[in-house]
């Protein structure tokens, strides 16, 4: 009766252990209870210098926006994300047309229209911009922009580091992990570092992805050329701390110890 009663509540404790443990490594736990409404707002990062777009110009008479379609570009290799088995993979596809660079005044140079600014644009308003300032020669025309550097770079503790091109500029700091292949199990899911420069100043801050307010951040959606480094939490830090040659200096001195264990028993007989 004893046994049973110790069984029970060993089997308990097991319980309550295994859930916590589960719940501190779930993301948005009261996703439910948080309004998304705010998130819209900071969902479309604005042009920077040093972007590079592909604009390309149509209507019913392709002659008519011929000149709109000038400086035509050589193909640009583009980097598409796809899932596949559960893990992120990517494939360059071409995609070509005319390319303008961002300058550092935020310019660019159209053909027949001359400079055009992108301070405070993001690539829907700057597009719907370009098509109104076409629309004074063309009736109607179509324009289409895509970004083909858009980039984030995601460190730290994730299973696969390194920068990410996202060929659309559209991504959130859930959408870099997973193409990082998510946080190790060492990852402080609670104190997610984001580094951030636009027009030239540097601002940061840390997500708790273990709670859902995260989504109202400005840094939920990425903006170019944004940072994630997920910190290691203390086991990591223990553990990188711990010299990797420990096991072999135990080895050696395991050695050493049967050694003079084994002189002095001959010594003694």
């Amino acid at each position: 009766m004893i046994l049973k009663k110790y069984f029970v509540y060993a089997a308990l404790s097991l319980t309550v252990f295994s859930c916590t443990a589960k719940q501190e490594i779930s993301y948005m736990k009261d996703i439910e209870s948080v309004a998304l409404e705010n998130s819209i707002i900071n969902s479309r990062s604005t042009l920077q210098p040093g972007d590079q777009m592909i604009i390309t110009v149509t209507a019913k008479d392709m002659d008519v926006v011929k000149p709109f379609n000038q400086n035509y570009s050589s193909t640009a290799t583009v980097a598409q994300y796809s899932a596949a088995a559960g893990n992120a993979q990517f494939q360059q596809v071409p995609s070509s047309g005319p390319t303008y660079t961002v300058d550092l005044d935020n310019n660019i140079i159209f053909p027949q229209i001359g400079k055009i600014n992108t301070k405070n644009e993001n690539v829907e308003s700057f597009r719907l911009k370009v098509a109104d300032l076409i629309s004074s020669y063309v009736k109607n025309p179509i324009v289409d922009i895509k970004l083909i550097n858009f980039k984030v770079s995601v460190l730290g503790e994730v299973n696969k580091p390194g920068t990410y091109v996202i060929p659309d500029g559209n991504s959130t700091i859930l959408g870099a992990l997973g193409m990082a292949g998510d946080l190790t199990a060492f990852g402080l899911r609670n104190n997610v570092l984001i580094v951030r420069t636009v027009d030239g100043q540097m601002t940061k801050d840390r997500i708790d992805l273990t709670s859902a307010q995260f989504i109202n951040s400005p840094y939920y959606y990425l903006k170019q050329n944004d940072i994630i480094y997920v910190q290691p939490n203390s086991n990591r830090e223990k553990s990188a701390r711990i010299d990797p040659n420990i096991g072999l200096y135990i080895s050696v001195a395991s050695v050493i110890a049967s050694i003079t264990l084994g002189i002095l028993a001959f010594t003694r007989n």
